[in-house]
C-alpha cells in the first residue's frame, strides 16, 4: 500500500516562492550556527541583533509575497515586493552597524531565557508566515482568514522547515543523552505532523509510535537511576509538551478536522517548536549537563558575560573566545 503523503502546495506559478522559501531557510540555519559556535563563551550584543535583522527581514519579505495573492492590483503587489527585498538586504546591515556603535564589544548573559526566546520565536515565525503564503497561494488567495490560518498551520512548509532547523541545532548543541532524545523525538513529531491533519490514521500512528519510543528510553533511563536533576525537569516539560499534542490530535479527529482544531492543534506545535528552538540556543553556551563531585547538577560552558576593557575580556579574546564567528 502507498503512503499517503500531504499535500505540498506547490504549483508551477508557486515555484519561483518555493525556490524563496527553501533559500530562506537555508539562511536561517546558516544564521543561527554562525552565533552558536560551541565552546567559543557567550555571543556579543551585535551578533544578536544582526541574527534577528536578518529573521525579520525575511519575514518582511514573506508578508509582500503573501501580499501578492492578496492584493488584485499585481503592479502594486510585486511593487510592494521589490521593496521589501531591498529592506531585507539593507536593514539588517544597517541595524547592525547602529548596535556595533550602541553595544560595542559587550557580551550578552548565557543565562537569561529573553534572547533565546527572541531568537526562537523570529524563527518560528517566519515559518508560519511560510506556511500562510503557500496555503493562500495554493488557494489562489481566496480563503477566509480561520481557513487561510488552519491550512497554514497544517503546512509542509511550517513543519519541515522547522524540522530541519530544529534537526541542525539537536546535531550542534552540546546535549545529554536525554536531552538530545527528547529534542530528537520533538523533531520526528514535527516531521509527521502533516500526516496529523491530513491523514489523522497515518499520522497518529506515527506519532504514537514515536511517542512510546521515547518514553521507554526515558523510563529505562530513569529507572536505572542514571539520571540528573535537571534531566528530570526536561523531561516533566518533554511529557507535558508531548500530552498537550496528544490532545490536541485528539481534538482534531473528534471534530472531523474542523478549522478551529487544526488552529488548536498548529498552536500546540508552534509553542512546543519556539520552546525547543530557545532550549537548543541556550544549551550552546551552557553546555551538555554532568554530574559534580557532590553530586549537584551542572553545565560544561556556562561562561559569564563580559565586556571590552575587563581582563577577563583581553584573556578570553585572546583565545578567540569572543571574536565574531
Amino acid at each position: 500500500m502507498d503512503l499517503p503523503l500531504p499535500e505540498v502546495g506547490v504549483s508551477s506559478t508557486l515555484l519561483p516562492f518555493a525556490a524563496v522559501a527553501i533559500a530562506m531557510v537555508a539562511v536561517t540555519v546558516f544564521v543561527l550556527l554562525k552565533i552558536l559556535p560551541r565552546g567559543r563563551g557567550p555571543p556579543l550584543l551585535t551578533q544578536i541583533v544582526l541574527a534577528l535583522s536578518v529573521l525579520f527581514g525575511g519575514s518582511v519579505l514573506l508578508l509582500a509575497l503573501l501580499f501578492v495573492f492578496l492584493d488584485p492590483n499585481g503592479t502594486t503587489a510585486w511593487t510592494w515586493v521589490l521593496l521589501a527585498f531591498n529592506f531585507m538586504m539593507m536593514f539588517p546591515v544597517g541595524f547592525w552597524f547602529v548596535s556595533l556603535i550602541l553595544f560595542e564589544d559587550r557580551a550578552i548573559g548565557v543565562r537569561g531565557w529573553g534572547w533565546p526566546l527572541a531568537l526562537a520565536g523570529a524563527t518560528t515565525g517566519s515559518e508560519v508566515l511560510m506556511g500562510l503564503l503557500f496555503a493562500v497561494g495554493g488557494a489562489g488567495g481566496s480563503l477566509g482568514l480561520a481557513d487561510a490560518f488552519a491550512l497554514g498551520l497544517s503546512s509542509i512548509w511550517l513543519y519541515w522547515s522547522m524540522a530541519v532547523v530544529m534537526a541542525t541545532l539537536v546535531l550542534w548543541s552540546p546535549l545529554s543523552p536525554i536531552e538530545r532524545s527528547g529534542s530528537a523525538a520533538l523533531v520526528a513529531s514535527a516531521a509527521v505532523a502533516p500526516w496529523i491533519t491530513a491523514f489523522p490514521l497515518v499520522g497518529g500512528a506515527a506519532a504514537a509510535a514515536v511517542m512510546v519510543g521515547l518514553f521507554l528510553y526515558l523510563a529505562r533511563v530513569l529507572l536505572t537511576g542514571r539520571s540528573l536533576p535537571g534531566e528530570i525537569r526536561f523531561v516533566a516539560a518533554l511529557s507535558g509538551l508531548l500530552l498537550a499534542m496528544a490532545l490536541a490530535a485528539i481534538a482534531l479527529v473528534a471534530t472531523g478536522g474542523s478549522a478551529a482544531a487544526r488552529i488548536g492543534f498548529g498552536a500546540v506545535m508552534v509553542v512546543g517548536m519556539v520552546g525547543e528552538v530557545a532550549y537548543l540556543v541556550l544549551r550552546c553556551y551552557r553546555g551538555a549537563l554532568r554530574p559534580s563531585e557532590d553530586g549537584a547538577t551542572v553545565r560544561t560552558a556556562a561562561v559569564p558575560p563580559i565586556r571590552a576593557g575587563d581582563p577577563a575580556f583581553d584573556a578570553a579574546a585572546a583565545d578567540g573566545a569572543t571574536s565574531a564567528p
